[in-house]
C-alpha cells in the first residue's frame, strides 16, 4: 500500500493556528506600546512615537472572542467582498465576457488583408490584445476565478491557431496574474491594502500605471517567443501529447448560444439612461484628482452619452453585448468616483451590485433566479471574506495582548541595519512566501498591512512602497502555487499535468519576481507622485 499523500493545511487552519500562536506568544513576549511624543524643533512643531515597556496581557480563550472581532473589525471588507462576488455571478451567467471576447477573434480574421497586420502577425496581434484586455481586468476589478471559464474558449483556440495549452492558459489566466500583480484599480488588493495602511484609495496610481506597463511588456514579450517556438515545432512542447484531447475536440460552445434582445433588455437601458440624464445634469461637471493634480470635466455627460450610443447599438445585436456595455459603464463609474467623489469600499460595493442586478434584469431573469444566482456568487467568494474576518482575529490577539508594538519594535531594529532598500526586500520576500501558503490577496492584506505599514513609518519608509511590496509579493506565485485554488483548477480544465506546468512556468516566475524587486527601487530612491 503506498503512503497516504501529505495534504497542505488548509487556509483557515493555517491562519488560526496564527492566531494560536500568536496568543501563545502574548504569554512570553514582553509588553510594549508606542506613545506619541511632541517636540517642538525650530519652533514647529513635531510628533514621533517612542516606546515604551508596559505589562503584557496573555490571552488564553480570547483566541475564540478574537475570531468574533475580527469579524466586526473587518465588516465592511467583508461584505464589499460578498457583494462584488455575487454581482459578478450574475453577470458572468450571462455568457457575454465569453461572447464580447469572440467575437473580436473573428473580427481580427478579417484584418488580414492590410499588409502591416500580416507583417507583425495576425496570431501575435490577437494575442497581445487578448492578454492586454485581461491584463486590464485584473487590474481594475481583480479577474482571478473568473478566468477559468474562459480556458474552455482560449485552449482550443490556441491549439487551433498552431499552439499548446500552455498558450491558451496564459492568454487569460496568466494575462489576468500581470494585472493582478501590476494592479491600478484592483479593489481586492490595492483598495484594501491602501484602506488598512490608511492611504487614499487607489493613489500613487501614476507609478502603478508604469509598473503595469513593464510587466505586461516583458510578461507578453515572454509568451509570444515562446508561442512562436511552438508553432514552429509543435512538438517541442511539454503537453503536446496531453493536448491530443483538445485536438480532437469540436468547436466551443460559444457558437451555440442563442443572440436575442428580449424586451427587459430595452426597459433597462431607457431606466439607466433616463436616471443618468438626470445625474448629467444635478452634476454637469466633475473635479477629478489624479494624484496631486486636479482636471475638471464633464465626466458625467460624457458617460451618458457613451451609454446611450453604444446601448442601442449592442441591443440591436444581443443582450450580450448590452450586458458588456454595463460592465465598461461600471469600470468607467469605478473611475470616476474614485478620482472626483472619494469613493470608498461602500460605494464600489453598491456599484458592482448594481451591475449584477441589471444584468440580470436585461437577460430577463427572474426575482428568485437572480437571487439564486448572487447566493451562488456569495457563496463562491465566501471563503476569501470568511478568512478576511479571521485573519483579523491575528491583529486583534497582538493587540489586546499589547505585544504588537514589542513586534515592530524589534522588527524596526533588526531591519534598520538593512537600510530602506534591504528592508522593502525583505518586506517583498515575506510577502512572497506568505502567498504560496495564504492564496488570497485580500486575507493576506488583512493579515499583513495593519503589521506592515505602521513598521516602515518607524523606518521612514513610504507606506506606499509597502503596499507595492504586498502588490508585487501577492501576484507572482500566484501562477506557481499548488495551493492556489484558481491556479489548479485553470490547469485542470486545461489537461496540463501541474509538474510540467511547472517546469514551464518557474523560470518566468523567477524573470517576474526580478522585475518586480527591480520596480521597488524607485519608490525609495525616487520622487515620486503619491509616494
Amino acid at each position: 500500500m503506498s503512503e497516504k499523500k501529505r495534504q497542505v493545511p488548509h487556509t483557515y487552519v493555517i491562519v488560526f493556528l496564527f492566531i494560536v500562536i500568536s496568543a501563545i506568544a502574548t504569554w512570553f513576549v514582553p509588553g510594549g506600546e508606542y506613545i506619541d511624543k511632541t517636540t517642538i524643533i525650530d519652533g514647529v512643531e513635531q510628533t514621533t512615537k517612542e516606546f515604551n515597556s508596559i505589562e503584557s496581557q496573555p490571552q488564553t480563550w480570547q483566541i475564540f472572542s478574537a475570531t468574533f472581532d475580527g469579524f466586526v473589525k473587518q465588516a465592511g471588507i467583508i461584505v464589499f467582498i460578498l457583494m462584488i462576488g455575487g454581482a459578478f455571478w450574475i453577470m458572468n451567467d450571462s455568457k457575454a465576457l465569453d461572447v464580447g471576447i469572440y467575437a473580436f477573434l473573428k473580427f481580427t480574421r478579417k484584418l488580414e488583408r492590410f499588409k502591416l497586420i500580416r507583417y507583425l502577425g495576425v496570431d501575435n496581434i490577437i494575442i497581445t490584445f487578448i492578454m492586454v484586455m485581461f491584463s486590464l481586468f485584473g487590474a481594475i476589478f481583480g479577474m482571478s476565478e473568473e478566468t477559468i471559464a474562459f480556458i474552455i474558449i482560449f485552449v482550443p483556440l490556441a491549439i487551433t491557431m498552431g499552439y499548446d495549452s500552455i498558450v491558451g492558459v496564459n492568454m487569460c489566466f496568466v494575462a489576468a496574474a500581470l494585472g493582478f500583480a501590476g494592479a491600478v484599480l484592483n479593489p481586492f488588493t490595492i483598495g484594501i491594502a491602501q484602506g488598512l495602511a490608511e492611504l487614499p484609495l487607489f493613489s500613487g496610481f501614476e507609478y502603478r500605471i508604469f509598473c503595469w506597463f513593464v510587466l505586461n511588456i516583458v510578461g507578453i514579450t515572454y509568451i509570444l517567443i515562446y508561442a512562436r517556438k511552438i508553432k514552429r515545432n509543435p512538438k517541442s512542447s511539454l503537453v503536446y501529447e496531453d493536448d491530443e484531447y483538445w485536438r480532437k475536440k469540436g468547436e466551443t460552445s460559444v457558437e451555440e448560444l442563442k443572440y436575442y434582445t428580449p424586451i427587459s433588455a430595452w426597459v433597462t437601458y431607457v431606466m439607466l439612461l433616463i436616471s443618468m440624464i438626470v445625474f448629467s445634469f444635478l452634476y454637469p461637471v466633475t473635479t477629478l484628482s489624479i494624484g496631486n493634480a486636479t482636471k475638471i470635466a464633464p465626466a458625467l455627460p460624457i458617460m451618458t452619452s457613451i451609454f446611450a450610443l453604444f446601448g442601442v447599438i449592442s441591443l440591436r445585436k444581443s443582450v450580450h453585448y448590452f450586458v458588456l456595455v454595463l460592465l465598461l459603464l461600471t469600470i468607467l463609474f469605478l473611475i470616476v468616483g474614485v478620482m472626483g467623489y472619494e469613493w470608498y469600499i461602500m460605494e464600489i460595493a453598491s456599484l458592482f451590485f448594481g451591475m449584477g442586478l441589471f444584468s440580470g434584469i436585461a437577460m430577463n431573469r427572474s426575482p428568485n433566479n437572480i437571487t439564486k444566482l448572487f447566493i451562488e456568487g456569495a457563496k463562491d467568494i465566501m471563503s476569501a471574506a470568511f478568512v478576511v474576518g479571521l485573519a483579523g482575529g491575528i491583529i486583534i490577539i497582538l493587540q489586546d495582548g499589547k505585544i504588537i508594538d514589542t513586534i515592530l519594535f524589534s522588527l524596526s531594529k533588526g531591519m534598520k541595519e538593512f537600510g530602506q532598500l534591504g528592508s522593502v526586500s525583505v518586506m517583498y520576500g515575506i510577502q512572497t512566501l506568505i502567498n504560496v501558503v495564504i492564496p488570497s490577496g485580500s486575507a493576506k492584506a488583512a493579515l499583513t498591512m495593519p503589521i506592515m505599514a505602521p513598521f516602515s513609518d518607524l523606518i521612514n519608509l513610504s507606506r506606499q512602497s509597502t503596499v507595492m511590496a504586498f502588490q508585487f509579493g501577492d501576484g507572482f506565485t500566484n501562477i506557481i502555487t499548488p495551493t492556489s485554488g484558481v491556479l489548479i483548477g485553470v490547469l485542470g480544465v486545461a489537461k496540463i499535468p501541474y509538474d510540467k506546468w511547472l517546469k514551464w512556468v518557474t523560470p518566468f516566475v523567477i524573470l517576474l519576481m526580478t522585475i518586480g524587486w527591480l520596480l521597488l527601487i524607485p519608490t525609495i530612491k525616487m520622487k515620486l507622485n503619491g509616494f
